[in-house]
């Protein structure tokens, strides 16, 4: 199973991108850099539960993007790197816009999990029926954000055995229930998820 773990900082991905035997990625490195930094800036000094600075999840998912489909397109690598300052951060959808334009706006939105309803009770049970509408909502989605999803769920599943016993199955359930169904229509990514749930089967 291929796993995504180069790019720890963006001083790694940069170079990478530069040299890219095409030459694809040299006109959006521009916007690239702006959108690192107000990665950066936005998530601040955020942990992965792993313990692990958070922006090396965005980063994780941008190397799924290039060096998986080869996406190039340069709202949908800016909205990687940006797809969850909105649900966990200050930050705003207006922010993104200002910054970045509607359409990244627009993909960072649709992937954007709504918070929970305050007072609306119900504990755990409620949450995970709140996600799982979230997640159900994506099948509606534009093909340019379940892209930015794919990516997101690649970083979030490639290590599923470096998290707690009780997560791994849910988490595992969660993927093959709602998101691998999304990437039917991307042959990279259907093919990435089929052999990452054959490698984790045993969570079942």
């Amino acid at each position: 199973m291929e796993t995504f773990t180069s790019w720890r900082t963006w001083d790694d991905a940069r170079p990478d991108l530069l040299s890219a035997a095409s030459g694809a990625y040299r006109p959006v490195i521009p916007v690239l850099d702006r959108a690192a930094a107000a990665a950066v800036r936005w998530h601040g000094d955020q942990l992965r539960p792993t313990g692990v600075p958070y922006v090396e999840h965005l980063l994780e998912a941008l190397e799924v993007q290039v060096r998986g489909p080869g996406v190039q397109d340069p709202d949908v690598l800016v909205a990687t790197l940006l797809h969850d300052v909105v649900e966990d951060t200050g930050a705003s959808l207006g922010d993104v816009e200002k910054e970045f334009g509607p359409v990244v706006a627009e993909l960072v939105d649709w992937v954007t999990k709504p918070p929970a309803e305050e007072g609306g009770g119900g504990g755990r049970a409620a949450k995970r029926a709140a996600k799982a509408a979230y997640l159900r909502r994506l099948r509606d989605a534009p093909r340019e954000a379940i892209l930015v999803k794919l990516a997101d769920r690649v970083s979030n599943v490639q290590r599923l055995d470096q998290m707690p016993p009780d997560f791994q199955k849910r988490y595992y359930a969660e993927t093959v229930t709602y998101v691998q169904p999304l990437a039917e229509g991307e042959p990279w990514f259907a093919a990435w998820f089929a052999g990452w749930s054959t490698h984790f089967g045993h969570l079942r």
